[in-house]
Parts: C-alpha cells; sequence; structure tokens
C-alpha cells in the first residue's frame, strides 16, 4: 500500500488529485516514477498544468568557458527543492548555461525585449527589404518572417537547441516539465565576457546573488 509520503510526492510532481495518485501507485506497484508516467499516460500530468504555478525554488547555475575568458550564470526555476536537487533539472541548467555561451542570446523570451530594440530592428528590416525592390504588400509579409528569425537569434527560448537542432529551448524546457511533472521556468541569466563591461542586467544579477549568499 502507498505511504502518504509517496502520495504528496506524486501530486507535487504531476498536479493530480489524491484519489488518482492513489490509483497510480496501486497500479504501477507504487512505484513513484511509473505512476508518474501512468498518470501523464491517461492525460492527468501535463506540462500545461503545471505552466500557472509558481515556480520559486531552483537553482543558479555557473559555466566558465575558454580559459576563464567567458561565463554564464543562469537561474533556472522549479515548484519545489526535492526537484531543485533531481539530477535530471540540475543537467538543464548546466546544459541551458553552455547553451548561452555558445549561441549568445539577450534575452530570456519576447516578452523581454524592450519596445525600442524592436522597432530599431524593424526598422532596419523594412529599409533593407525596401532596397531589394519588393512591392509594399510581399515586403511587409517578408518582414515579419525576418523579425521572427531576429527572434531566434535574440531570445533564448525561441533559438534552436544546441544539442539537437530539431528543438527550441522553450521546447526542451517543457520536456523536462512534462518528465518531472513540475513547471519548469528560465528566469534569467548573465553572459560575462573577459574584457566587455557588465551589462545593467548582469550587474543587478550579480549583486543580487551576492545578497542572497550573504557576502554583499
Amino acid at each position: 500500500m502507498a505511504t502518504m509520503e509517496q502520495i504528496k510526492e506524486l501530486r507535487e510532481r504531476t498536479g493530480a488529485g489524491i484519489l488518482d495518485c492513489k490509483k497510480a501507485l496501486s497500479e504501477n506497484g507504487d512505484d513513484v516514477q511509473k505512476s508518474i508516467d501512468w498518470l501523464r499516460a491517461k492525460g492527468m500530468a501535463s506540462a500545461a498544468k503545471k505552466a500557472g504555478r509558481a515556480a520559486a525554488e531552483g537553482l543558479v547555475e555557473c559555466y566558465i568557458h575558454a580559459g576563464g575568458k567567458v561565463g554564464v550564470m543562469v537561474e533556472l526555476n522549479c515548484e519545489t527543492d526535492f526537484v531543485a536537487l533531481n539530477e535530471s533539472f540540475k543537467q538543464l541548467a548546466r546544459d541551458i548555461a553552455m547553451h548561452i555561451v555558445a549561441a549568445q542570446p539577450e534575452y530570456v523570451r519576447r516578452e523581454e525585449v524592450p519596445a525600442d530594440a524592436f522597432e530599431r530592428e524593424k526598422q532596419v528590416q523594412v529599409e533593407k527589404t525596401m532596397a531589394e525592390g519588393k512591392p509594399q504588400a510581399i515586403a511587409e509579409k517578408i518582414v515579419v518572417g525576418r523579425m521572427s528569425k531576429w527572434y531566434e537569434e535574440v531570445c533564448l527560448l525561441d533559438q534552436k537547441w544546441f544539442k539537437d537542432d530539431s528543438k527550441t529551448v522553450d521546447q526542451v524546457v517543457k520536456d523536462l516539465t512534462a518528465v518531472i511533472g513540475e513547471n519548469v521556468q528560465v528566469r534569467r541569466f548573465s553572459r560575462f565576457v573577459m574584457g566587455e563591461g557588465l551589462t545593467r542586467r548582469a550587474d543587478d544579477f550579480a549583486a543580487e546573488v551576492a545578497k542572497q549568499a550573504g557576502i554583499a
């Protein structure tokens, strides 16, 4: 018979109800991981159901590359400290840090792109398209497509995953959400390059991390 601890863990990782968790454990010999897979197969646990839940736990992962010339800090959030200790979660944080070193995104998601930065890039693309002699109607569609490609260059979640370019970073994060049963979110990151000044965002991040660690 499943213990209360197993039922609680299964609820936290899937968001399923108590009765569903009990049935899943009963059907799978009280094995939590098999029960998670069973609930997912039944449509009772999915990434979409977790997206609206608070992700206030997690970790800050650091990756240093090129003999100390390039470094990244990334904050990856989840819902419980239990999942923050999960090896798959920690591996994803490390991989995302490595991806950021290689792909050099500027923002986590599209919503973070400043309006002036968007308008500036759009104007560049409009002028470029018009210089190519495209008709107005076609030019507008071309600009929309080019702005979408621009998002793929500057927004982390829109970028092709460095380990598998058939997926975006967003899809990789959602894949882990579905597996571990908790809302997983990339909150922020900072990329440091030797000889380059810190951006304000990086400066704020570093100061906050230092404060939380009690060394500021």
